[in-house]
């Protein structure tokens, strides 16, 4: 078996995209090791899923740097001795800039609980009752590679569902979360067999 990528997760809540990856990388075959755990939320509930898992993790506090620079830098120095391939965002509350992704050039993903580019610069609930409100009848999640853009960088991997007349928010935010525990895996996955091509803003699925 190829030598497998090792990645690391930034987020800030409660970790349920990270738990996904963590149980992911737990299978032998599984193309990547998670490294590191960063949060920057001392109390997140994320770190207990970790503790679970038994992956290292790292509080980088930014209430504690004045500059935004100076924050991501922090988190840099943390990530460096772990060798990260590739920077996972599950629900990370803070925008990264040049700093953190000139380090990790289209080596960071985040995840958004939408079909974007419909739905961009919004969050959590508020995605899902725009989605409501618009009348839209297919929504879901999408992987993307983080750029200086918000919500628009090269997308990798799409899951759609279909918006039932009953729904709520919180109902569709249930059913939407169940299909981001399924595209963020495979999105690690395709980046760590090397199967991702970049053609300008398209990304390109290379057969095994």
């Amino acid at each position: 078996m190829a030598i497998k990528k090792n990645i690391a997760v930034l987020a800030s809540g409660r970790g349920t995209n990270f738990e996904a990856l963590a149980r992911a990388c737990q299978h032998p075959d599984f193309p990547a090791e998670l490294k590191i755990l960063v949060v920057n939320v001392p109390d997140a509930p994320v770190l207990a899923r970790a503790d679970n898992y038994g992956i290292t993790t790292a509080v980088v506090d930014h209430r504690q740097f004045r500059k935004r620079k100076d924050f991501e830098a922090e988190v840099i120095r943390v990530l460096e001795p772990h060798g990260i391939d590739l920077v996972c965002l599950a629900g990370f509350n803070r925008i990264l800039t040049g700093c953190f992704l000139e380090r990790f050039p289209m080596r960071i993903m985040n995840i958004h609980p939408s079909l974007l580019p419909a739905f961009a610069g919004l969050q959590g609930l508020e995605v899902h009752r725009a989605v409501i409100e618009y009348g839209v009848k297919v929504t879901g999640c999408t992987v993307h590679f983080v750029t200086g853009d918000l919500d628009a960088g090269p997308i990798i991997v799409q899951r759609a569902i279909p918006v039932r007349d009953e729904d709520t928010p919180e109902s569709l935010a249930v059913r939407v979360l169940v299909e981001e525990h399924q595209a963020y895996p495979l999105a690690v996955r395709l980046f760590c067999e090397d199967r991702l091509i970049l053609a300008g803003r398209r990304v390109l699925v290379r057969a095994q």
